[in-house]
């Protein structure tokens, strides 16, 4: 139990810095400020500060978030929002001068601090480099100017979030998010998701170079009354070729006969007889049969009626082949994911069977753990897909929410009212609530039967 709880807190954490670093990245490419970097939600229960933005770690691990300047959802940014800026200018200008060495022995509150810092700054013309270590930036200089004037940091800072001056108001919006061009923040959006995305096949990649499990294609059962046992293959028979066409995995051999459209298979099997290895050639006629597929539905299947006995092989790829490969399997995953959830939207697949929430993560998370790193590489490269691909479904407070908006605000050539986005938001909260007790009910439901 332990084992599945911290192998699946581990696994969140990094796919979810690895989505919220997407979103950071991105955003400090395009010169948007990021306040905080956090690896779950509040309360925060520690953090450190690094330049402009404060990384943190929250007490809630399920999930995580960039708050970037103006990360609101109101039009224009109110006093309040001001202030808040102010409040992080201020750390930055303690945050230098603590790392310049002039604050080093202080142990004044950040108020005083500040206030030190402006006077300094203000009356000791050529100090910016020995009290920050730089020269101070344009938003900077304002709270400075204002703090000589005022006396006092915390008037200034009231002062300034009240007046809200013109070149202030302008430097907040060079730096805050909502103020940017349409496609700069479709692509600080996308950043998180393809990130994962992007995440899966350099993962896949490292899997295969350093080595996965492949299930041989030797018989474990031979079911009477269907095409294998009538064709006179035994449990043990190992398939080697099916139409000439070599097969080295159990996968090789399925494909091969669900390809087959039913025609006539020349198996070459080998087969253990007398303490010697002895090549047979047999000929089936597969037969169409119904069968459970992966979306959780039975769909019609050419089948001969054999299963695997069990014996696996390590198989490792050269760096180029595993490039490659990385990148063909997982663009199959993908697809198949994408069916998988337009089999639960049609009713083909029942919800209760597809969907899985924290609990039933955490089992496999502690299942694939023990298995080694292949398993568990490839468990994370399938939750990586999974958290790319569903945050871009259009639903509001996820990713494809937001660039949702961002389209009707490209055709329409403005933002959506504030009321609107607003109700959306709610919707969208209430349906992801909805979503996460159906989930954990239903991991309760599956632990109970």
């Amino acid at each position: 139990m332990i084992t599945s709880i911290v192998a699946a807190v581990l696994i969140f954490a990094t796919l979810i810095i690895i989505h919220e670093a997407g979103h950071f990245l991105m955003a400090k490419r395009l010169g948007v400020r990021v306040l905080r970097f956090s690896i779950g939600y509040p309360p925060r229960i520690f953090g450190i500060r690094r330049g402009e933005t404060d990384y943190a770690i929250g007490a809630t691990p399920l999930g995580g978030y960039v708050r970037m300047l103006g990360d609101e959802i109101a039009e224009e940014p109110s006093s309040e929002t001001i202030k808040s800026y102010l409040k992080e200018i201020e750390l930055d200008l303690i945050g230098a001068a603590e790392t310049s060495g002039w604050l080093k022995d202080t142990a004044k509150d950040n108020d005083q601090a500040l206030e030190e810092i402006a006077a300094a700054l203000t009356h000791e013309p050529g100090s910016a480099l020995a009290v920050l270590g730089r020269e101070p930036k344009a938003d900077e200089a304002i709270l400075i100017r204002e703090i000589d004037r005022a006396g006092a940091a915390k008037q200034a800072i009231d002062h300034l979030a009240e007046v809200r001056p013109a070149a202030l108001i302008a430097l907040f919006n060079r730096r805050a998010f909502p103020s940017q061009r349409l496609a700069k923040r479709i692509a600080i959006v996308l950043a998180g998701p393809c990130a994962n995305i992007l995440f899966a096949p350099l993962l896949m990649t490292v899997v295969f170079a350093f080595g996965v499990p492949i299930l041989l294609p030797v018989l474990g059962t031979v079911k009477p009354d269907l095409p294998a046992y009538a064709a006179g293959l035994k449990p043990g028979d190992k398939v080697v070729s099916v139409d000439g066409a070599s097969v080295e995995t159990w996968d090789d051999l399925s494909s091969a006969v669900k390809k087959s459209d039913g025609h006539l298979l020349r198996l070459q099997v080998k087969r253990k007889e007398g303490g010697s290895v002895i090549t047979v050639s047999v000929a089936i006629q597969p037969k169409q049969m119904l069968e459970e597929t992966v979306y959780g539905n039975k769909a019609p299947t050419w089948l001969i009626g054999v299963t695997p006995r069990g014996d696996e092989a390590t198989k490792r790829m050269a760096p180029h082949q595993a490039v490659i490969t990385g990148f063909v399997e997982t663009g199959r995953m993908t697809v198949t994911l994408f069916e998988g959830i337009a089999k639960i939207v049609e009713g083909v697949t029942p919800a209760r069977q597809a969907l899985g929430g924290p609990i039933m993560i955490a089992q496999m998370a502690g299942k694939e753990a023990h298995q080694g790193f292949a398993e568990i590489g490839l468990f994370m490269v399938m939750l990586s897909l999974e958290l790319g691909v569903i945050n871009l479904l259009p639903v509001p407070l996820l990713d494809g929410g937001h660039l949702l908006f961002f389209v009707f605000e490209g055709v329409r050539g403005k933002p959506l009212q504030l009321r609107h986005r607003e109700i959306a938001m709610q919707v969208g909260l209430f349906l992801l609530v909805i979503l996460m007790a159906f989930v954990i009910l239903n991991d309760i439901s599956r632990i109970i039967g």
